[in-house]
């Protein structure tokens, strides 16, 4: 008798420890999100020059993704500690050629963009204010390790990965991806002789061809950042087929970059992601947080078959491991 009264209590105290597991794992992957944080021009509103976003991992890594005019430089209270910062290409609403002065100047269709980051860029100063790491491919590492020390950072903070590699920074794997866009740098971003003659020939310096990223989280999410790109076929058989992307930020603002029909192909035929974040609108996309009818933003969302979230400045939305959207997103 003593030793069934034995094994029944452990049986009692085995399923006990079993099931408290399976509670404290279910809360632990409930925890085990990546946060993604709009940083646009106007509280709440996804407006004409917004572009950055920042991804927070489970584990704390903190990428910001094409900075652009919208963050108020190194000191913006939004931006808290960043670990990585992204560039697409080096155009100034990227990289940022300027900046705001504060959260809510001007509009939200003509956002107040007066502060000038010239000739070191947005990106840079945010880099070198957080000790943060640029991580570009194409030629883009050179220039930015140049700008880096020019600033008075640290230009071994300018990392390399090329299409068809990985970098891990942080506990976040990242690469880039082709995009079909122009990437020239803008003679205001140059000194000296060479940024004299270029502006005299109307052109800019070459620094190679843009580029689109692919972000793998610890909770297993793959995120495809597009960039400026049009229509490509490794959006099909590189970012769908072999990353596998669940979650999507697509550009979709129409002249400069791919239209929201041509975005819509994208998603539904390409990519084929679980959700995707509409970016790079050029328009006050919403009033009062709401989508305005007749927006590409809206036209957009109608076309799109899977779930089309709306970047509001500020405002952060979580994603599950399938690109499930899990808190904060409309």
């Amino acid at each position: 008798m003593p030793t069934r009264s034995f094994r029944s209590g452990s049986r009692i105290g085995i399923a006990a420890v079993f099931v408290t597991a399976v509670v404290s794992f279910s809360v632990l992957a409930d925890e085990s999100v990546v946060t993604v944080t709009p940083l646009g021009s106007h509280d709440g509103e996804f407006c004409g020059r917004d572009r950055a976003l920042v991804f927070e991992d489970p584990s704390g890594t903190r990428i910001l993704y094409d900075a652009g005019r919208t963050v108020a430089g190194p000191d913006d209270p939004r931006l808290g500690d960043i670990d990585v910062i992204l560039v697409s290409h080096m155009h100034g609403d990227h990289v940022g050629d300027s900046r705001i002065p504060k959260v809510n100047a001007g509009t939200c269709g003509s956002p107040e963009t007066s502060v000038s980051t010239l000739p070191q860029s947005n990106s840079v100063d945010i880099a070198v204010g957080k000790g943060a790491k640029i991580v570009t491919g194409s030629e883009m590492p050179a220039f930015f390790a140049a700008k880096l020390k020019a600033a008075g950072g640290d230009p071994a903070n300018s990392l390399l990965v090329r299409f068809g590699a990985e970098i891990q920074v942080g506990e976040v794997a990242m690469t880039t991806v082709p995009a079909v866009h122009s990437n020239g740098v803008s003679p205001s971003f140059l000194t000296g002789p060479l940024a004299e003659y270029l502006k005299a020939a109307g052109v800019g310096a070459s620094v190679g061809p843009p580029t689109g990223y692919v972000l793998t989280f610890t909770n297993g999410l793959v995120v495809y950042l597009s960039g400026d790109t049009g229509i490509t076929a490794e959006q099909e058989r590189v970012v769908g087929d072999h990353y596998g992307a669940e979650l999507a930020v697509m550009n979709i603002g129409d002249t400069f970059t791919t239209g929201p029909k041509e975005a819509a192909y994208v998603i539904n035929d390409l990519i084929k992601p679980k959700a995707v974040i509409a970016s790079h609108a050029n328009e006050a996309a919403t009033a009062n947080g709401k989508v305005i009818d007749g927006t590409r933003t809206a036209q957009f969302a109608e076309m799109v078959r899977v779930p089309v979230h709306v970047p509001l400045s500020g405002q952060s939305m979580t994603f599950d491991g399938n690109g499930r959207c899990t808190q904060g997103c409309e």
